[in-house]
């Protein structure tokens, strides 16, 4: 893997977790009963963003770790995903 695969790899697991740690632990203007004139109730209160992005990068890091071990080094390969056989090598002429 290529330290340029490595950071996508880390940067769309980041973002993957980030938006299922979005919603946690979400209390809104609604919830609060003071909504800020000109937005919706259901807007965050305290979004709390600083604290949910430390979390994602831990849970981020941990994931990333698992996918690049099996990627560098796993007993699964791309010829183990091949279901039809379309990766045999050529038959040679003798």
């Amino acid at each position: 893997m290529t330290i340029t695969a490595a950071i996508v790899l880390f940067s769309m697991i980041w973002f993957m977790v980030f938006f299922v740690v979005l919603p946690l632990r979400l209390v809104t203007q609604g919830d609060v009963g003071e909504v800020v004139p000109g937005t919706h109730s259901s807007s965050p209160h305290d979004a709390q963003l600083g604290r949910k992005a430390i979390i994602t990068t831990a849970v981020a890091v941990v994931l990333w770790c698992g996918v690049a071990a099996v990627i560098v080094w796993g007993p699964w390969g791309v010829r183990d995903l091949d279901w039809f056989g379309r990766m045999r090598p050529p038959l040679q002429a003798d």
